[in-house]
């Protein structure tokens, strides 16, 4: 099956020795094997593994919403936080036009406890119709149950108890939780997150799918390109050629050789959130039992002129996976000028792609050499399609990596810690010891 998506290692060869690689390469194509067959740790959690073979046959529904949703208002406000957020607003963000005017404008809340800009989100739709699409499992993660309970009251005190419901959808659990419960009783239309799908693998599932296609872009085709990948690099490509295993291998490889911070790089600000996605998707898959690689990104050439010195010569446990674009979407080609003051004459007549496309193979040559291992994955163009594959390919290569890490890449219980901290200190009944002893603490470190 056709793969748009390609990976390069030559760039770590030399700081990592062949056979240390190629025994990493063998237990990465085992964990693919384990992953597939369900033998591994978290295996009630890889519903979306198979995902691209159904879903791709299954979004009329979703379709039908968007447009019901997009015909009664010209906004939606999308409310989730994590993996119930971040998947949807990288595709959305990366496909953007970012100065054209929106058929339809998705916001964000709930992905923060910040009062100003809730509140700020609150006086700019005073003045708009809006949908609320909501996002939760349970329907009790703090950020989004706040930002939801108030935007509920915001809008049932614009259109009334009756008239709100059609604008409310409730993207939950099949069976239970308090999200699911609400809804039944609201009467909102509801989609479901499968029960063996985690968050951040749940971007092929409604929780992505219903934001894109509400900002009018091609679900069917991201999940052609999921689908295309999946049969790429699920299964029937054991081997050290499947581009999943290559990545997997690679970056486990230099985390036994101490580079233990790994850089995400692109040089389209289009894909900021594409990072985000990911860093959400290794940080929270590793990083637990006092391992894993921590994920980091930069934007370049903007962060050359920030980040770029200590990448150059800082301390040198980094490394970097650069995802390189092709082709853009437009075309715009640097004009001559009479005098040449600013001295890039011999720049006249080229393509800012291929500008910034020798930008970045300068660069990678110069953190080679400067001691950054460097692993290329590169992609056709910024499309549906192309972070359909790109977005199967992290994930696959997310899951292989964490066993072959020897972590469970599918849960995240150090995540529940702040939570308990943080509902003691705000007096929730059942906590009250645990707030004393909190409230304690804070004053022996003032």
């Amino acid at each position: 099956m056709k793969s748009n998506i390609s990976v390069n290692v030559n760039g770590i060869s030399s700081f990592v020795g062949e056979e240390e690689l190629n025994r990493l390469t063998i237990c990465a194509i085992e964990h693919l094997a384990t992953l597939r067959e369900s033998r591994g740790r978290g295996s009630e959690f890889t519903g979306w593994l198979r995902l691209p073979d159904s879903v791709v046959n299954e979004t009329a529904a979703v379709k039908a919403c968007a447009a019901r949703l997009r015909s009664q208002a010209p906004v939606t406000v999308v409310v989730g936080i994590g993996g119930s957020y971040l998947g949807a607003r990288a595709l959305t963000e990366a496909l953007n036009d970012p100065f054209a005017p929106k058929e339809h404008t998705l916001l964000f809340a709930g992905h923060t406890l910040s009062e100003d800009y809730h509140a700020a989100l609150l006086r700019f739709l005073d003045g708009t119709a809006y949908n609320i699409v909501v996002i939760s499992k349970s329907g009790t993660t703090t950020e989004p149950a706040i930002a939801f309970r108030v935007l509920r009251e915001h809008l049932r005190n614009k259109l009334g108890t009756p008239a709100m419901k059609s604008h409310v959808v409730a993207i939950t659990d099949a069976r239970r939780g308090a999200l699911h419960d609400l809804a039944v009783s609201e009467g909102y239309e509801t989609f479901v997150i499968p029960d063996d799908v985690g968050g951040r693998y749940s971007v092929l599932t409604p929780v992505g799918l219903l934001p894109l296609a509400l900002a009018g872009f091609d679900i069917d085709a991201f999940a052609r390109g999921m689908l295309d990948m999946a049969l790429s690099v699920r299964e029937g490509n054991d081997t050290p050629a499947n581009i999943a295993v290559t990545y997997a291998a690679a970056r486990n490889v230099l985390y036994d050789n101490g580079y233990s911070t790994e850089i995400l790089i692109s040089y389209e600000p289009s894909l900021v959130f594409l990072a985000e996605w990911w860093k959400q998707l290794y940080g929270e898959s590793e990083g637990k039992e006092s391992k894993g690689i921590f994920p980091a990104s930069v934007t370049f050439t903007t962060d050359l002129h920030s980040m770029g010195q200590y990448i150059q010569q800082g301390e040198r446990k980094l490394f970097e996976t650069v995802i390189h674009v092709t082709d853009s979407r437009n075309q715009l080609v640097v004009p001559g000028a009479a005098d040449n003051s600013d001295g890039i004459g011999f720049i006249a007549g080229k393509r800012m792609t291929e500008v910034n496309h020798k930008a970045e193979d300068g660069t990678r040559i110069a953190h080679i050499d400067g001691g950054v291992p460097v692993i290329l994955v590169s992609m056709e163009r910024i499309d549906e399609y192309n972070l359909g594959q790109l977005m199967y390919f992290f994930e696959l290569a997310c899951a292989i990596s964490g066993y072959v890490l020897g972590v469970n890449p599918f849960d995240q219980p150090g995540v529940e810690s702040y939570k308990k901290n943080m509902f003691a200190l705000l007096g929730k009944p059942g906590f009250e010891a645990e707030r004393e002893r909190l409230e304690q603490d804070l004053r022996a470190k003032e």
